[in-house]
């Protein structure tokens, strides 16, 4: 469909960027994807700002005096003479081979005068790099065409979704998990863990379509077994132990003791039997043992610590299925720190050893885990997330982290997501963090992201070709949170004073 004609000043057309003057009665949109001719090719670009003008509103004087007396379309045709220019951010060019694209860098821009017509929808599917049976997260904005990306380019070199609060994160991870349960397994599936802080996660386990795909696992029933707690571990949990060479040796002694005799002698073991063997140690000073057991009692008023592994990780987790550690009914931070902490461990573990499928591990509130400046005390998680973010590619563990706070979030992790999903973010200083960690977002592209809806979003990075605007599609599972709406909780509220006051009078 053709949309207008370019036109030239001593600035554009160039390589970057080219202005077109719309025809009479085209429809263009803002975000709209438009091709041109070129002597190199089709050239390929959006829509990034539309401007209207009209040579009988040029000059304010002329103006101001004229409405004076009466309205300038009184006396002047001024419909005539209004025009609307489309500013066109080019992304690249392509030859074209009967249905096949073969796509390059502009090098010649589109000449002054050559027809704009809509982009090709065919092209365009290829252009940006869609697959024919990727993840179906919605639609191209202002065009018929599926946004289908492609498993792999999407998630094995991770993913970052950053969002302000309310502006549908949580559906967005959603439509994510979805796509990869209905996964064929002749186009190959991944198994899926989600690090669940508020909930919002539980309509999978009571969705019919999805319920037998998913297994959900409260905060309170996580269980690390004592099997598994090294030195290391511990020492991670606790970082003061590792400044002590005497603590830690004396706690690496007593738990090797521990597990040969656990595995020789078939004997179990608790935090609780660790205690007192610490106690009773007679190669430990008191000033060895006193910060030693302090650790070793706080992890055990955890209550993390028992006989067996709950979820069984190298069991719960299987292709095309869901695992989700919901942690919302968890308050203390620090427990929850070490949960994700041990969790991405084990994941990382069992998968480099083959005993589990490859996997999408999706953190919500990743800036908690993982985040930018706090102290060894307090991001406990934060070394283990990195981790997965460096190397997890290599053997199959793909990272999603979701952040309403991208300038708190890890630098490292973040640079390390190779693609990055944005909806609306309005921080000055998230957008700024934005800006410099997304391949594509420029100053312009920025500012659309202050203005973007619930819904929509951008997507830039290795999943795609060029950076795109995309409207998420409905959810299909069902869509239900942890906890009551606010205004039942209100209701209940009032409802449960006006029971007491009423016990009170009849007590009385």
């Amino acid at each position: 469909m053709r949309l207008g004609t370019v036109i030239a000043d001593e600035h554009i057309p160039n390589t970057s960027e080219f202005a077109f003057v719309f025809d009479k009665g085209a429809k263009v949109r803002k975000g709209q994807y438009v091709q041109a001719e070129s002597e190199d090719g089709l050239v390929f670009g959006y829509v990034a700002d539309v401007y209207r003008g009209n040579r009988y509103f040029e000059r304010a004087e002329s103006v101001s005096e004229y409405e004076r007396e009466s309205k300038i379309a009184d006396h002047f045709p001024v419909k005539d003479w209004e025009y609307i220019i489309g500013q066109v951010k080019i992304l690249g060019s392509a030859e074209i081979n009967g249905s096949e694209l073969r796509q390059k860098r502009t090098s010649i821009p589109p000449f002054p005068g050559a027809e704009v017509h809509s982009a090709n929808e065919d092209f365009l599917r290829q252009f940006v790099g869609f697959a024919d049976n990727g993840l179906l997260l919605g639609k191209l904005q202002n065009h018929e065409v599926e946004a289908r990306l492609d498993m792999t380019r999407l998630l094995q070199k991770h993913l970052a979704i950053l969002a302000m609060s309310g502006a549908g994160k949580s559906h967005l991870a959603s439509v994510l998990i979805e796509e990869i349960l209905d996964r064929k397994k002749e186009d190959g599936r991944i198994a899926v863990v989600v690090v669940d802080i508020h909930g919002e996660y539980y309509g999978f386990k009571e969705d019919p379509a999805y319920r037998s795909k998913t297994k959900v696992v409260s905060g309170k029933d996580i269980k690390i077994s004592f099997r598994r707690l090294t030195p290391a571990i511990v020492r991670e949990f606790f970082p003061d132990i590792g400044q002590s060479n005497a603590q830690y040796s004396t706690l690496s002694g007593v738990l090797k003791e521990m597990q040969r005799e656990m595995k020789n002698e078939h004997r179990e073991y608790s935090i609780k039997d660790l205690i007192a063997k610490i106690e009773a140690s007679k190669s430990a000073t008191e000033n060895v043992k006193i910060p030693l057991l302090r650790a070793l009692h706080e992890l055990g008023s955890y209550r993390i610590i028992s006989g067996t592994e709950n979820p069984k990780f190298a069991k719960d987790i299987k292709p095309g299925e869901l695992l989700i550690l919901d942690l919302s009914d968890l308050d203390d931070y620090k427990k929850k720190q070490i949960l994700v902490s041990y969790t991405a461990k084990r994941l990382f573990k069992l998968r480099k050893e083959g005993r589990i499928p490859p996997l999408l591990f999706l953190v919500e509130e990743a800036h908690n885990f993982a985040p930018e400046r706090i102290d060894k005390y307090s991001g406990i998680a934060k070394r283990d997330v990195e981790k997965i973010a460096r190397e997890g590619r290599k053997f199959g563990v793909s990272l999603c982290l979701i952040s309403q706070r991208p300038v708190n979030l890890s630098t490292t992790a973040l640079s390390q997501c190779n693609t990055h999903i944005i909806l609306r973010v309005t921080n000055p200083n998230d957008l700024d963090h934005i800006k410099k960690s997304s391949e594509g977002i420029d100053e312009r592209m920025s500012r659309s992201i202050t203005a973007l809806q619930t819904g929509e979003a951008i997507v830039v990075g290795s999943a795609v070709n060029a950076p795109i605007f995309i409207d998420i599609r409905e959810r299909k599972s069902k869509k239900k949170e942890k906890g009551k709406p606010l205004h039942e909780q209100a209701l209940e509220f009032e409802n449960n004073q006006k029971q007491k006051e009423e016990d009170v009078e009849a007590f009385l």
